[in-house]
This record gives structure tokens, C-alpha cells and sequence, in this order.
């Protein structure tokens, strides 16, 4: 069980000091989650702390490669209209 930060990711630095398990660190050209050390915040948190925090739709992905923000979720901009 871990989760991955994928290119979408800008490096605003959001997701790196929150991180329970130090997981996240800088890498090119974006960064990384090292799944050795990731547990999404099992037994920390009721959330993964990355994912709630992190500003870019789509970036971090659950073990499943699902968006654990996907697009439309932080604008509550329907799909449809994203499209458009």
C-alpha cells in the first residue's frame, strides 16, 4: 500500500513537510513517494496527509492508480464543463 506522485506535479513543496513517514522527497523532475516508506498515513491520520493538502488535480495517485483528487474535485467544476 502506497501511494504515487505522478509528472502533474509542480513541486510547490505542499506535500513534503506534512508527510507522517517521511516518504516524499524532491526528485527530478518532480516528487517522489518512496512506497517502502509510505503507508497513507495508516494509523496517523483518517486521510492521507499528501493527498489533502496537495493544490494539482490529479497528482497523487491511491495503489489502484486512481487520482486521489481527480479532476473537477477541488473546483467543483462538473466534467462535463472541464471539457467543454
Amino acid at each position: 500500500m502506497a501511494l504515487e506522485i505522478i509528472e502533474l506535479c509542480t513541486n510547490c513543496w505542499a506535500c513534503e513537510p506534512l508527510c507522517p513517514s517521511k516518504a516524499i522527497y524532491e526528485a527530478k523532475p518532480h516528487f517522489m513517494i518512496d512506497p517502502d516508506k509510505c503507508n497513507e498515513c495508516s494509523g496517523d491520520f483518517e486521510d492521507s496527509q499528501c493527498a489533502s493538502i496537495c493544490p494539482i488535480e490529479g497528482a497523487i495517485l491511491n495503489a489502484d492508480g486512481e487520482a486521489m483528487n481527480p479532476p473537477g474535485s477541488l473546483t467543483n467544476i462538473p466534467l462535463q464543463k472541464l471539457a467543454a
